[in-house]
């Protein structure tokens, strides 16, 4: 993940901006915790701004993109946490879990340094619902390669809640789904360098001269116009919380 983030991170602290929407969907979700671990962090996108955060990052590019801020940043993985047992009221994981090189381990570490809630934000892999795919049917193949079951966090965690987190029209976010309502900007190649998904499909020359015709044509906006007057779309996020 670091060597891979080390090339495709360098225009995430332009793309990805945290949107205020998702970012309260996991502020609350943190509930009262004071002392936060952020795994997998990244430019420190959704770090809580009010609480004592110690963000864990693999990437040097990355963490070179970080905004000023008190938290502590460690260059580290996810499988590997550099702390004590129950070192944190909670911890969080936003969008990087598939990358981890093992998930099960990762998550275990989580709850071995979490005194209390561990919130996951991730993607769930069986979701069919978001238009993307009939241009690019690899993401399915890779989305169940990449991605853990719903399951597979209750395995790990016992009890937890899996709620949807619906995308705003307008995501400041530059994940994959982030532009579902604004369907040029997959045209865009330095939009498309932000997203990871992108880089493991290699060659997506077909599927982007498809989107192209469509556009032009109106035969995008004919097929999906139940989604042109929506303020938010459930394209298969969830956010996962222990008990």
């Amino acid at each position: 993940m670091s060597a891979l983030y080390d090339t495709i991170g360098l225009n995430y602290a332009d793309l990805r901006l945290p949107d205020a929407r998702i970012a309260q969907r996991i502020e609350d979700a943190l509930g009262a915790a004071r002392t936060v671990l952020n795994v997998g962090a990244g430019a420190g996108s959704y770090e809580p701004r009010d609480r004592q955060v110690t963000a864990v990052e693999p990437s040097a590019q990355m963490i070179q993109q970080r905004s000023s801020s008190p938290a502590s940043v460690y260059q580290a993985s996810a499988e590997d946490l550099p702390f004590d047992d129950k070192s944190f009221d909670a911890s969080m994981a936003v969008l990087t879990i598939h990358h981890w090189s093992d998930q099960e381990k990762g998550v275990m570490e989580m709850r071995r340094v979490t005194r209390g809630r561990i919130v996951i934000l991730t993607y769930d892999p069986t979701f069919r619902g978001f238009w993307l795919l009939d241009y690019f049917p690899a993401f399915v193949t890779l989305d169940e390669r990449q991605m853990p079951q719903m399951v597979n966090y209750e395995k790990w965690l016992g009890a937890v809640n899996v709620a949807t987190v619906p995308i705003p029209h307008d995501c400041s976010d530059g994940f994959l789904a982030g532009y579902w309502r604004r369907p040029a900007a997959y045209l865009d190649e330095r939009v498309r360098t932000a997203m990871s998904s992108f880089w493991a499909l290699g060659d997506v020359s077909d599927g982007l001269r498809k989107l192209e015709g469509d556009l032009e044509s109106g035969a995008w906006a004919e097929r999906y116009s139940h989604l042109i007057e929506l303020e938010e779309h459930d394209c298969g996020y969830r956010l996962i919380t222990t008990d």
